[in-house]
C-alpha cells in the first residue's frame, strides 16, 4: 500500500528537486513585469461589468439607464485605489502585501483579520476566475454548460497538479496572453464606437429579449438601493490591484518607484477598459440576467464581440479563448500567491507549520492542495456560476483594502509627526488624503453588500470571523508551547536516574531484541515486567525465563480483573512516585507487517498488509496511557514479520 501510494505521488508530482535547484532571481523588467502582473487586474474586465447589468437587470430593461452612471461611479473607486497602492508600494517596498502593511500599523490583532480576509481573497479569485473562464469557453462549446461546476472543478485540479509539479508559467507567455486579451479588447471598443459614431445601428443580440417581470414596485428608493448593489457589484473590477503590494520584488530596483509606475499603467489602463465597456453596451443595449435559467446566456464580452463583429467566428473565437486564457492565468497566480502567503502566515503562528514547509519539488504543497479543494467545494456548492460567487469575493477584498487603506492613513500621520522637510511633509498629506478616500470608498461598498446581499455577504463574513479564531487560536497555542519549552536561565536539570522496563509476555526474539536495546543504554536499573492475567501461563513464562538464565530481574504484577494496562500503568506510577526526577523507559514490542521482501529473502504470504490489524493492540493501549506521564518515555521496539528466520545479532546490539 505505502508503496502503490508511493508510484502514485511520484506520478501526479514528479521527482523530488534538490535543494539547490530553487527557482532564480524573479526580479523582471517593467517590460514583462507590467504584463505578467496585469493578469489579475485585467482579468477583472472579464466579469466585473457584467456585474453591473446583471444587478440593474432585475428591476427590468429600463433601470439599465443607470449603468453608465454606475460604472462611473465604480471607476472613481478604482482611481482611489489605484492612487493609495501608489503610495503603498514606494512606502513598503520589501513588499508583505496588505498584511503586513496592517500589522505594521495595527498590530497582530488587526494584521489577523487582514490574513483572514486574504484568505478568502485568494480562494474567490480561484473559483470566480475559473468559473469565468468556463462561462467563456461556453461560448464556443455550448455543450460544456450543463456541465459548468465539474469542468471548472476539474481546471482547478489541473492547475493544481501543474502547480504541484513545481513548474511555473513563463512571463513572456502570460505576457503574451494579457496583451492579446487587451488587443481584443481594445478592438472591440475601437471598432464598436466607430461604427456607432459612423451612424451604424449597432443592436446587440439581447435588446430585444423580455426579461423576467419582477412582482415588486421599484420605487426611488428601491432604485437607489438596487443601484448602490449594482456599483458595489461591479466594484470587482478594483480586485487585483493589491497584488502589486505582494509582488514589489518582481521589479527591479528601485523597485517602489517601478512598482508605482506599474500600478499606474495597469491601474489606468483597467479604468478605461472598463468604461468603455460599460458604455459600448449600454449604447447596444445588452442586457443580462441573474436568472437564465431557460436559455444559454452569453458573458457581455461575448454579446459585445456579436454585435460588433457580426458574430464572425474569427473574431469571437480569439477574443473568447483569449478571456479563458487571462482568466486560467489569473488562478494560476493564486496558486503561486496564497502558498507563499500562507507559507508567511505559518511563519507568524497564525496557521499550522506545516504550511511553511517545501513539498519534493520546492513549492509549498499543502498550501496550493488547501487552496484548490476549497476553491473546487465552492465552485460545486454555486453551481460555477460567476454571479452567486461575487457577494463573497467582494467581502474578501473590500475588507482587506479597508484595513490596508486605513493602516496607511495612520502611517502617513505617524511619518507627518516626524517629518519636517517641507515637500516631503506635503506629499505626507496627499498620500494620506488619498489613503483616507480610498478606505471611505472601500467601506461603503464593503457596507453595501453586507446589507443589500445580506445572504452571501454574511457567508462571508461567517468564514471571515471563523479563519479570525482559527488564526487567533493557533498564535496563541504556538505562544504556550514555545513559552513551555524555551530553556530556562542556568544549566538545564538532569535525570537523578535512569530505569528501563521491558513488557515480557514470553521468552522469543523480539523479547530478547528488546532487552539488547535496553542494555545498550546503560540505565540505572533494568526490569523486565509481565501481567500475571493467567496463573498458569505466568508460572510457564517464570520457569523459561530460569531455564535461559537471562540475569533481567522478572517482576509480576497481579491482575485480579485480567487488565494489562492498567497494572503496567500504575507500576510505573509507582516507580516514579517517590523519586520524581528520575526517568522510566518503557521497552514495547511492535510485529510490523507487509513491507515487502529483501533481496533474496523470501516472506511467508500470510505476512502482508492485510493482517496487521491482528497484532500492536495492547502495545498501541499502553502507549496511548503512557504518553500522558510526565518522566515517562516509550520506546517502540519493532520486528519485522517475514523479512528474516534468523536471530538478532544481540551481541552486536548490545554493544
Amino acid at each position: 500500500m505505502t508503496r502503490s501510494l508511493s508510484v502514485f505521488k511520484r506520478l501526479l508530482v514528479g521527482e523530488p528537486f534538490a535543494s539547490g535547484q530553487r527557482q532564480p532571481s524573479l526580479a523582471l523588467s517593467k517590460r514583462y513585469a507590467i504584463p505578467l502582473l496585469a493578469v489579475n487586474p485585467i482579468s477583472s474586465l472579464a466579469y466585473a461589468p457584467e456585474q453591473i447589468f446583471l444587478v440593474l437587470g432585475i428591476a427590468g430593461t429600463a433601470a439599465y439607464a443607470y449603468s453608465v452612471w454606475t460604472g462611473l461611479a465604480v471607476a472613481a473607486v478604482m482611481i482611489a485605489v489605484i492612487a493609495s497602492y501608489r503610495y503603498t508600494v514606494q512606502a513598503y517596498p520589501g513588499g508583505g502585501g496588505d498584511y503586513r502593511v496592517v500589522a505594521a500599523n495595527y498590530g497582530p490583532g488587526a494584521g489577523r483579520l487582514a490574513a483572514a480576509a486574504l484568505v478568502l481573497d485568494y480562494i474567490l479569485t480561484v473559483a470566480v476566475s475559473v468559473s469565468a473562464a468556463v462561462a467563456a469557453l461556453n461560448v464556443l462549446l455550448p455543450g460544456l454548460n450543463p456541465w459548468r461546476e465539474w469542468i471548472a472543478a476539474a481546471a482547478i485540479a489541473l492547475l493544481a497538479a501543474y502547480n504541484l509539479r513545481g513548474l511555473r508559467v513563463s512571463g513572456r507567455f502570460a505576457a503574451a496572453v494579457t496583451v492579446a486579451f487587451i488587443t481584443g479588447v481594445v478592438a472591440l471598443l475601437v471598432v464598436g464606437f466607430v461604427r456607432i459614431g459612423a451612424g451604424e445601428d449597432l443592436t446587440a443580440p439581447t435588446a430585444d429579449l423580455e426579461l423576467a417581470e419582477d412582482p415588486r414596485e421599484w420605487t426611488s428608493a428601491a432604485l437607489l438601493v438596487l443601484c448602490a448593489r449594482a456599483f458595489a457589484a461591479g466594484s470587482v473590477a478594483v480586485t487585483g490591484i493589491e497584488t502589486f503590494t505582494t509582488r514589489v520584488r518582481f521589479f527591479r530596483p528601485p523597485r517602489g518607484r517601478n512598482a508605482a509606475a506599474a500600478i499606474t499603467t495597469v491601474g489606468g489602463a483597467a479604468v478605461v477598459l472598463f468604461t468603455g465597456i460599460v458604455v459600448l453596451a449600454y449604447l447596444v443595449g445588452a442586457q443580462s440576467s441573474a436568472d437564465a435559467s431557460g436559455y444559454l446566456q452569453h458573458p457581455l464580452l461575448a454579446q459585445l464581440a456579436d454585435t460588433v463583429f457580426g458574430a464572425s467566428p474569427a473574431a469571437m473565437t480569439p477574443i473568447m479563448l483569449g478571456t479563458a486564457g487571462v482568466l486560467l492565468l489569473a488562478a494560476n497566480t493564486a496558486f503561486v500567491g496564497f502558498p507563499q502567503l500562507a507559507s508567511v502566515f505559518a511563519e507568524d503562528s497564525l496557521l499550522p507549520r506545516q504550511l511553511h514547509k517545501r513539498g519534493d519539488r520546492l513549492v509549498y504543497s499543502n498550501g496550493i492542495l488547501i487552496l484548490a479543494v476549497a476553491a473546487a467545494v465552492l465552485v460545486v456548492l454555486f453551481g460555477g456560476v460567476t454571479y452567486d460567487l461575487m457577494g463573497l469575493y467582494i467581502v474578501g477584498v473590500f475588507l482587506s483594502m479597508v484595513l490596508a487603506n486605513a493602516a496607511m492613513v495612520r502611517h502617513w500621520r505617524r511619518v507627518l509627526d516626524v517629518e519636517r522637510d517641507a515637500a516631503r511633509r506635503r506629499r505626507a498629506r496627499r498620500a494620506r488624503g488619498t489613503a483616507f478616500i480610498a478606505a471611505f470608498a472601500c467601506a461603503l461598498v464593503l457596507g453595501i453588500v453586507i446589507v443589500t446581499d445580506y445572504q452571501r455577504g454574511w457567508i462571508a463574513v461567517l468564514i471571515i470571523g471563523g479563519c479570525y479564531v482559527l488564526m487567533r487560536f493557533i498564535a496563541q497555542h504556538y505562544t504556550a508551547v514555545r513559552d513551555e519549552i524555551e530553556l530556562p536561565q542556568g544549566k538545564p536539570k538532569l535525570p537523578s536516574r535512569s530505569h528501563a522496563i521491558v513488557l515480557a509476555s514470553s521468552v522469543n526474539l523480539p523479547l530478547m531484541r528488546m532487552l539488547s536495546y535496553a542494555k545498550a543504554t546503560r540505565p540505572d536499573t533494568i526490569t523486565a515486567l509481565t501481567v500475571n492475567v493467567d496463573a498458569a501461563a505466568s508460572r510457564r513464562l517464570l520457569a523459561e525465563w530460569e531455564r535461559r538464565g537471562i540475569t533481567v530481574p522478572l517482576t509480576v504484577v497481579d491482575s485480579p480483573y485480567r487488565e494489562i494496562t492498567g497494572p503496567i500503568v500504575d507500576y510505573v506510577k509507582a516507580r516514579l512516585r517517590d523519586a520524581p526526577r528520575d526517568v522510566v523507559t518503557v521497552y514495547l514490542p511492535e510485529f510490523v507487517v507487509g513491507q515487502g521482501r529483501q533481496p533474496g529473502r523470501v516472506s511467508r504470504g500470510y505476512f502482508n498488509w492485510s493482517t496487521s490489524l491482528l497484532h500492536n493492540q495492547t502495545t498501541k493501549a499502553i502507549r496511548r496511557q503512557l504518553k500522558y506521564e510526565p518522566g515517562v518515555m516509550v520506546c517502540i521496539v519493532p520486528w519485522i514479520l517475514g523479512e528474516s528466520t534468523e536471530p538478532p545479532p544481540l551481541r552486536r546490539i548490545s554493544k
